[in-house]
């Protein structure tokens, strides 16, 4: 297959005419890369090459632009890859990616424990799952939350002070408290001794 011509469309983008069959559309990297001219004859197995190229190229500037939103694991950005792409060709681009720095698991679940931890102050159960949901793996996610074993108490407390007291009048509503706490991811011992400590110092009070 022989290109006729080579004319820019918009943007890095240009269109590639042939001397047979439909035009196709190719980013300059791409055509800057296989020194694609107007004039010169093409096998077929070659255009393969550039179709594959383009369709890596595409491939890793959409990964490229959802993470300028948000941190992914590298399970999730190979699952919204692979809506698009083939298998091969997701894995090609996770290798990029993970080569370049831009997906690293270690990074993203050190961001989510503190944010599930000291942001939402979730207790351990709750942020592992939470995280186990955005495609981390059981090793990593131990890594990450092994910092918050410590404080925990603390923590809790935090928790009960910002959102729980006042419901902590009455058997019910202690109750109530309870079942929260522990759909917030805390052991119901540690549950208990928080709000007998709670209870201690209401007593101390009168």
């Amino acid at each position: 297959m022989k290109i006729t011509a080579i004319e820019k469309y918009k943007g890095s983008t240009y269109r590639i005419d042939f001397d047979e069959g439909e035009p196709c559309y190719l980013n300059i990297e791409i055509i800057n890369k296989f020194n694609l001219k107007a004039g010169i004859t093409l096998p077929l197995s070659a255009w393969e090459q550039v179709q594959s190229e383009n369709e890596f190229r595409k491939a890793r500037e959409r990964a490229l632009y959802l993470l300028d939103y948000r941190d992914y694991s590298f399970v999730d950005m190979f699952k919204k890859l692979r809506q698009n792409y083939d298998e091969e060709l997701c894995y090609r681009v996770m290798e990029k990616l993970v080569e370049m720095g831009v997906i690293n698991d270690m990074r993203y679940a050190e961001g989510l424990a503190r944010h599930y931890v000291e942001v939402k102050l979730f207790g351990r159960r709750r942020a592992f799952q939470e995280m186990r949901l955005k495609g981390l793996t059981k090793e990593v996610i131990d890594i990450a939350l092994e910092e918050y074993a410590e404080g925990v108490d603390e923590r809790l407390r935090k928790l009960i002070d910002k959102k729980f007291m006042r419901y902590l009048g009455d058997e019910k509503g202690v109750n109530r408290v309870k079942n929260s706490l522990i759909r917030y991811g805390y052991d119901f011992s540690d549950i208990n001794k928080a709000l007998k400590d709670i209870a201690s110092e209401d007593d101390d009070d009168e």
